[in-house]
């Protein structure tokens, strides 16, 4: 995400910047066996690291700028076969792939954004844990994305290929800008992963809204311009997540004035997904029924954002790197102030349940015991809301009933899982 000087005055003027290391990694989404099988499918928002490629290797590219970048990896969904362009589709139940990687660069002129198959080739390339990244190891990556197709069909401005290096083919050099922003994440960049299981049909409506999102440009229609504060890689990965219902969608392109005021910052949203899907009202039916994203969720998938299984994962770049340099970071912008971000992020590091399935699952079994203890009868609730319409009041009488068989039926499934990862040897 790079910030124009005028667009990052606007928002000096009413936020402040705090820049951060990652300190430490949380790598707990192990879990038990049954997790791909409890949650097949799965929305992962990460917030990534500025970058720095070393200068020795060409092209030389300092990318990022201080909002870092956002990507969004679907677990359960696969790239259209033969498209020779982006398009997405639920994977069939024979698909080897586990998923894809979406990613929005400023390069694109016909694309909003770009897939990569494959969790592991997405995030960590053809470098395995633990392992070193050569200059070897980046050459092959670019020709493994290259054979993939990542970006078939994908035109970039021809402002990108201005210090292309003699002898290099302008298809080999948009592979070569792309790493470690459209594919192979950690050869470059820290990242803040926020992950949020989905049913079938979520998935299917984020699914649908990405390949909205990209059609006026394929057809040639418009031309994508990347903005930092009216269209930037934060704004579709939203949207998406919003036709789902985790949240509210944010529009893009929107007036200057009222974009500088309030637009997605990466490591930000990382810790929103992470509030929304884990510290919300879930034990507080009325002011559930009052978000009106939450209620209709409820009533039209059966489901709610705050749930088990929706999980943290930090991980650092490779340190062990010829090829970039590992000293990066990524910023906040919030109130300079208060400053509640990184406090929210210091709660998600320092708390197990956030990112361990198991205390995870522990924490959700006993909040729905809780919940179910505490249950007042529906009178209760419709006395306090006796200022309201009977359409009202009908309205809240079903969500009352959708919602405590939904938390009976959570609390089980809970308790399953956790049998069966002890079970299984992991208690």
């Amino acid at each position: 995400m790079k910030f124009g000087f005028g667009a990052l005055l606007a928002c000096l003027i009413f936020l402040g910047a705090c820049q951060s290391h990652l300190k430490r990694e949380l790598s707990g989404i192990t879990g038990p066996p049954s997790y791909d099988n409890a949650y097949p499918y799965y929305a992962e928002l990460c917030a990534l690291s500025q970058f720095r490629k070393r200068p020795d290797y060409l092209p030389a590219i300092v990318g990022g700028g201080f909002g870092g970048h956002a990507v969004l990896y679907l677990k359960g969904v696969c790239r259209v076969k033969d498209a020779g362009y982006p398009v997405l589709a639920l994977c069939g139940k024979d698909a080897t792939n586990d998923g894809v990687g979406v990613s929005v660069n400023a390069h694109y002129k016909n694309a909003n954004w770009v897939a990569a198959e494959g969790r592991d080739f997405f995030f960590g390339g053809l470098v395995r844990p633990g392992e070193a990244l050569t200059k070897a190891g980046y050459d092959a990556t670019v020709a493994e994305a290259r054979a993939k197709g990542i970006l078939d069909g994908i035109e970039f401005y021809d402002e990108y290929f201005s210090d292309i290096p003699p002898g290099t083919s302008r298809e080999d050099f948009k592979y070569q800008i792309s790493l470690g922003t459209d594919y192979a994440l950690s050869y470059a960049r820290d990242r803040y992963c926020a992950r949020v299981p989905l049913s079938a049909a979520q998935m299917e409506r984020a699914v649908a809204a990405l390949n909205e999102a990209n059609a006026p440009y394929r057809s040639g229609q418009k031309v994508f311009h990347w903005n930092v504060v009216k269209d930037n890689c934060g704004h579709v990965l939203r949207n998406a997540l919003a036709a789902a219902g985790v949240w509210e969608s944010w529009p893009a392109n929107r007036s200057l004035v009222r974009a500088a005021l309030r637009f997605p910052v990466p490591k930000n949203e990382f810790v929103n997904l992470m509030r929304r899907t884990n510290d919300g009202p879930l034990g507080d039916i009325e002011a559930l029924y009052e978000d009106e994203i939450a209620r209709d969720a409820l009533m039209k998938d059966d489901w709610i954002a705050t749930e088990p299984g929706a999980l943290a994962e930090l991980k650092r770049m490779i340190t062990d790197n010829a090829v970039y340099d590992p000293n990066v970071r990524l910023v906040f912008w919030h109130d300079p102030i208060i400053g509640p971000y990184e406090r929210r992020l210091r709660r998600i590091q320092s708390e197990p349940r956030y990112s361990d399935i198991k205390e995870n699952l522990r924490y959700f079994s006993g909040l729905y015991r809780q919940i179910e203890t505490a249950r007042k009868p529906l009178s209760w609730h419709l006395a306090r809301r006796a200022d309201k319409s009977q359409s009202e009041q009908d309205a809240f009488a079903a969500f009352y009933v959708r919602y405590y068989d939904y938390i009976g039926r959570q609390r089980a499934k809970v308790d399953r899982l956790l049998a069966e990862s002890a079970q299984n040897g992991t208690p």
